[in-house]
């Protein structure tokens, strides 16, 4: 999955790697006992929804249903020998493609480089985590991941302000977002590699797909631009070692101030945001 190189972005693991760590610290520790833990499982393993729900959602009937199987199972749940990271790599791939081929015959005249930032946006983790959450597919996936449901239900309640993306300002889980490309993965490789099979399906996974109208810049980008335009100095003071925060500085002036612990591109486009919002009375005193 392609990540907008409009902002400067963290590693996607380092999330990651920091719940698997968790996971390898608490080992098999079960304090309801080896049997009680034995029967959670088994009791939350016959719970799972059926993955003809699945198929319904996404209607496409596999061939092979244990392609899909394999991309809703994290690494991370245990008793399986597979996981989706395979199809992952191959529905990001496949993804990205179809978007590039659609968006070129789409349109034939839009000026270089807004391809390119339009397909980021339709394809990058926030978009197909959002895709993951409107489907339900969250639900279907095993997985072992610590903290996981509390990281979608804050998702959810961040993108409430946002109802088409959020343009870098809301922290999405890559797990949902990784999937929506397995799933898509998984529907190439049992349609004998139809790009047309998976287009259909992942055009309606996706929708609504984001267009040149409805394009928006990050509030980093779009701060450049605005200051160039203006012949403002801009400058970021980066605290966010300190204290998880940027502050924006125009002419020497401060109008702006974002703080998120968890990741540092999300603390800056919040400073970004916050300046935009108060760069109106900077103007109006000069």
């Amino acid at each position: 999955m392609e990540s907008s190189k409009e902002e400067e972005s963290l590693p996607d693991h380092e999330e990651e790697g920091e719940e698997e760590a968790l996971i390898v610290e608490l080992g098999e520790l079960d304090i309801h006992g080896k049997e009680g833990g034995s029967k959670l499982e088994s009791n939350r393993i016959e719970c799972q929804p059926s993955l003809d729900d699945v198929e319904e959602i996404l209607q496409y009937k596999f061939n092979d249903k244990r392609l899909l199987e394999e991309a809703l199972t994290h690494h991370t749940f245990t008793g399986k020998t597979f996981c989706y990271e395979r199809l992952e790599y191959i529905g990001d791939s496949v993804l990205n493609l179809l978007f590039a081929k659609e968006l070129y015959f789409m349109y034939p005249d839009m000026e270089p480089g807004s391809p390119t930032r339009l397909r980021a946006a339709n394809v990058d983790t926030e978009k197909l985590a959002r895709a993951a959450i409107k489907l339900g597919l969250h639900q279907y996936m095993h997985h072992r991941k610590p903290f996981f449901e509390d990281q979608i239900q804050e998702f959810k309640r961040q993108i409430l302000d946002f109802p088409l993306h959020s343009c870098g300002l809301v922290d999405a889980p890559k797990s949902l977002a990784d999937i929506v490309e397995s799933t898509i993965g998984a529907v190439f490789v049992d349609s004998n590699w139809s790009m047309d099979t998976v287009w259909k399906v992942s055009k309606s996974m996706l929708e609504p797909i984001i267009s040149p109208t409805t394009l928006k810049l990050h509030p980093v980008t779009e701060l450049y631009e605005l200051c160039q335009k203006k012949s403002l100095m801009l400058s970021f003071k980066d605290l966010w070692s300190e204290s998880s925060s940027f502050f924006v500085f125009i002419d020497g002036q401060l109008v702006g101030r974002g703080t998120y612990k968890p990741k540092k591109d999300i603390a800056l486009n919040r400073a970004a945001k916050d300046a935009l919002e108060n760069i109106s009375r900077l103007l109006c005193d000069k």
